[in-house]
């Protein structure tokens, strides 16, 4: 029986991708580039910063132009964090329903806690979930189950009685080999050069409002 849901924060749990590529676009005028489409960066947003910066500039870590523009990036990013963001259509009302009938929730996120919390706080999500696990509060980020194994510790249940929700390939292996329930967030940031069908998930979503029908298939 699954009790316990753990989400992935973005493309997810919220909708980040337009303050994210606003943030990318800045830095592309102030270096005399043109702006991205939002379609164009949007299946990035879940592959993290690195990702987001190589598809926007064209390079990559290790790069001498990178550490900068990382910088710039994640400052302007940083200081209008929650201009654009919001949940997913349906997920106010998933959350709600969850804490309605007792079920405990949490966020496993690779984002540093820097940016989580001030996120979270900014949309008065901060002091919902049971539990709020960043990129940096553990050695280990996702693909590494280590992160989702510690989400269940901190709720105190078994990965056993828990689902994992997210919409990279490494989400799913971290709740995978973590003994979690996995479903992918079919609406999130799905590259179309991904196939979510061979990530081994438990379930795929097509939209928040499904959540509450496959918790019930579990049960």
């Amino acid at each position: 029986m699954i009790r316990n849901i753990l989400f992935d924060l973005d493309g997810t749990l919220l909708d980040t991708a337009l303050d994210l590529a606003n943030a990318l676009n800045a830095v592309r005028l102030s270096c005399k580039l043109p702006q991205l489409p939002i379609e164009t960066i949007r299946p990035t947003v879940s592959q993290g910063a690195s990702m987001m910066i190589k598809v926007g500039f064209g390079v990559e870590v290790g790069d001498p132009e990178f550490d900068e523009i990382r910088k710039k990036f994640l400052k302007i990013y940083s200081e209008n964090i929650a201009e654009e963001t919001k949940l997913f259509e349906g997920m106010k009302e998933v959350l709600e329903k969850l804490e309605k009938t007792e079920k405990v929730w949490g966020i496993v996120t690779n984002k540093s806690s820097w940016l989580t919390i001030p996120l979270l706080k900014a949309l008065s999500l901060d002091k919902r979930p049971a539990c709020i696990v960043c990129g940096d509060t553990i050695e280990h980020i996702k693909p590494h189950p280590a992160p989702v194994i510690y989400a269940c510790k901190q709720m105190k249940c078994d990965p056993a009685s828990t689902l994992f929700i997210g919409d990279a390939e490494r989400d799913i292996k971290a709740g995978i080999e973590a003994g979690a329930k996995t479903a992918v967030a079919l609406y999130g940031y799905i590259n179309e050069n991904d196939n979510p069908e061979n990530w081994g998930a438990d379930r795929m979503i097509k939209s928040p409002y499904e959540i509450h029908t496959i918790l019930d298939e579990f049960n």
